[in-house]
């Protein structure tokens, strides 16, 4: 009996286009969803921007435009970047609509009802020199818990623990760079650890794989705190009922975002949403990365307890993506936008790379960049394409495209691909994507030995017929391994359901034969990976951040100043003695420094130009000149509150002005 599912992704955020990164979980997914599609399952994929949060506010006032015409236009981008690499959604949404409305505040009053909400006067982060209210990620400091640094406000990518903006440690505003203060005002919060024991229950019955539980437990242990829903306006997002300058935290609304992309689809196909979403007969899955493993293992499933809305029967938990080793870099040019890739690869090649490295735990799986080239010249075009171009081309153009009738030797080969088909099915279902990959390509070597044995290009000269015989097993098991890789590589299997002219094949089409069958004419189904094509791709990833990072790397003046100044000015430049308390690279930056200077007491965050000239650990215990009234300026990297003088052509050859070891930090330098 075929099974009923529907299947959610994570909702991008509506603030920045989709990149490699991303496309990790939207990948895994998909090929989930083809999967059992191709098993005769009904399957639904919804999925939708998540549009709400001062950021989003925030990025259309800068450009001059309204929220909604921003997320209007992100969501246009969103969806041709996913559709590009064959993402294929029942229906791609918005949490900016009014389903998502209806059920946020239907789930808020039913928390009401139940007395799982609270009211609590609470300091919150405020920005003076901004004017606003801090939103979470807008404030960064060190982990209260993991004392790990440069975090959010409101959880950690390094513990992974959740804390509210006022706990970290050094806190600063993202923005201006400069110290909240703290203000009072009254908030919602929801009660979480009312639903503890059930939700205890819950994740220990296979709601999420067993490697995630361990780290469950160590939430659990800590004991649940109360979570706050409510942000002070200005905010971008719904308003609670009740409240005039109150509104719901996105991440409240976001993953309601589902339920309101299943009813919208529902609403316009005439389906019944409450039998799809909460009716038994239908199984019901979250993908989602490690990072927000807590909001939906927790929060999520809390909130519908609440209502009395059925939970997901199990979360897919993936990791992260590092490139070469390391995290994405925009210096480097390995933060590649999904935009970027399209337009120098084709999209399948990153299908199939994400396939062989994707198991069902929570492991980061590295892109690198050498082992992408030779594994999909290996392995796709190698072994897979090179199977049918060097078979299909053969029967056509030598014995008139016609199949002949297979052999007991060419049986046995087919044979063993069909006998496959069980563990195959069991390793998509199960998410171990890379197994079924391995399984796949060593299937496709034996069909290449057996073509290589019989050199069917030699016997074509003496006998048709023998030949006939032996690009029918070939053929036979080329169409057996596109039914296998169909889920990964939907337009690679395409082209061999129209060679084979076989209409659009299923798993339960690998047991059926191809005899006395006439094919059509071959087109060629993958290229092979041109590095050169990879090296520009990474090119135009760094010129995209080109001129920001020119912009706010460049510290020393490397060409002849034109513009004169009086003495005037230059009186007004404080120059100081500072000494070098700490000294370390900056991480995304080629050419910076990140130096903390000791100003006759006063700290100094200064950010330099130096990288290539000097290392790190030499400068720390150095004294250096310091303009120590200069303003300080907001960079991608922190704030950089002054400026060390140096001279130089530039690059290595860069000199820092600096004084005898006897001069005392603060004094001024005249």
């Amino acid at each position: 009996m075929a099974r009923k599912i529907v299947v959610t992704s994570a909702l991008p955020y509506a603030n920045g286009p989709i990149h490699i990164g991303h496309l990790i979980e939207y990948l895994q997914t998909d090929i989930w969803v083809r999967f059992q599609k191709l098993c005769g399952n009904k399957c639904f994929y919804f999925c939708a921007d998540d549009t709400h949060g001062t950021p989003v506010m925030i990025s259309a006032r800068s450009e001059g435009i309204s929220p909604e015409d921003l997320i209007d236009r992100v969501h246009g981008e969103h969806l041709k970047d996913f559709t590009g690499f064959e993402i294929e959604f029942d229906n791609y949404y918005s949490t900016h609509s009014e389903e998502n409305r209806q059920f946020s505040e239907y789930l808020y009053n039913s928390a009401v009802e139940n007395g799982s909400i609270a009211k609590k006067e609470i300091e919150q982060a405020y920005c003076g020199q901004c004017d606003m209210w801090l939103p979470d990620r807008y404030i960064r400091g060190t982990c209260p818990r993991c004392k790990a640094a440069d975090q959010y406000g409101d959880s950690c990518d390094s513990c992974s623990g959740t804390h509210q903006p006022t706990e970290l440690i050094d806190a600063v505003c993202a923005n201006c760079g400069a110290p909240p203060i703290r203000r009072k005002s009254l908030h919602y919060f929801f009660k979480l650890d009312d639903y503890g024991d059930r939700l205890v229950e819950l994740v220990k019955g296979g709601y999420v794989q067993v490697s995630v539980l361990n780290k469950l437990d160590e939430w659990f242990k800590t004991g649940l705190k109360d979570w706050d829903i409510s942000r002070d306006g200005p905010y971008f997002g719904f308003k609670i009922p009740g409240e005039e300058n109150k509104f719901f935290y996105v991440w409240l609304d976001a993953p309601i975002g589902y339920m309101a992309s299943c009813k919208n689809y529902c609403d316009r196909n005439g389906l019944d949403f409450e039998e799809i979403w909460n009716g038994e007969d239908w199984e019901l899955y979250h993908f989602i990365g490690k990072d927000i493993m807590y909001f939906h293992a927790l929060f999520w499933p809390a909130m519908l307890m609440s209502g009395g809305v059925k939970r997901a029967n199990k979360l897919f938990v993936h990791g992260f993506l590092t490139v070469n080793g390391q995290k994405m870099s925009k210096s480097k040019g390995t933060f590649i936008k999904a935009s970027t890739y399209l337009k120098h690869l084709d999209p399948e090649y990153l299908r199939y790379y994400y396939a062989s490295k994707l198991g069902s735990g929570v492991d980061d799986i590295d892109l690198s960049m050498e082992d992408f080239v030779a594994k999909v010249n290996s392995d796709l075009v190698g072994k897979l394409a090179n199977l049918a171009s060097r078979s299909g081309p053969m029967l056509t153009k030598k014995l008139g495209g016609k199949l002949g009738k297979l052999d007991a030797e060419g049986r046995e080969l087919v044979d063993k691909l069909i006998a496959a088909k069980e563990d195959i099915v069991a390793g998509f279902e199960g998410l171990n994507y890379s197994s079924v990959m391995r399984r796949i390509a060593s299937l496709a070597d034996d069909c290449n030995r057996y073509f290589d044995q019989k050199q069917p290009w030699i016997t074509i000269k003496t006998d048709e017929e023998g030949t006939r015989v032996v690009l029918t097993a070939v053929l036979n098991a080329v169409k057996v391994l596109a039914i296998y890789l169909k889920a990964v590589l939907p337009g690679f299997a395409r082209k061999i359901e129209a060679f084979l002219k076989v209409g659009e094949l299923c798993f339960d089409d690998v047991e059926g034969l191809l005899e006395e069958h006439e094919i059509g004419k071959f087109q060629r189904l993958v290229e092979r990976v041109d590095k050169e094509k990879v090296e520009a791709m990474i090119e135009e990833s760094k010129e995209d951040q080109g001129a920001a990072e020119v912009v706010e790397e460049k510290v020393e003046l490397a060409e002849p100043i034109e513009a004169e100044c009086t003495i005037d000015d230059v009186m007004k430049v404080d120059l100081r003695v500072a000494r070098v308390v700490v000294a370390e690279a900056v991480e995304g930056a080629d050419k910076l420094l990140h130096l903390e200077l000791d100003i006759g007491g006063l700290k100094k965050d200064v950010f330099a130009g130096i990288s290539k000239a000097y290392d790190p650990a030499d400068l720390v215990g150095k004294t250096v000149i310091c303009v120590a009234n200069l303003k300080p300026r907001k960079m991608k990297f922190g704030v950089s509150e002054g400026m060390i003088l140096a001279a130089g052509p530039g690059g290595k050859d860069i000199f820092i002005l600096g004084v005898d070891d006897g001069a005392e930090s603060g004094q001024r330098v005249h």
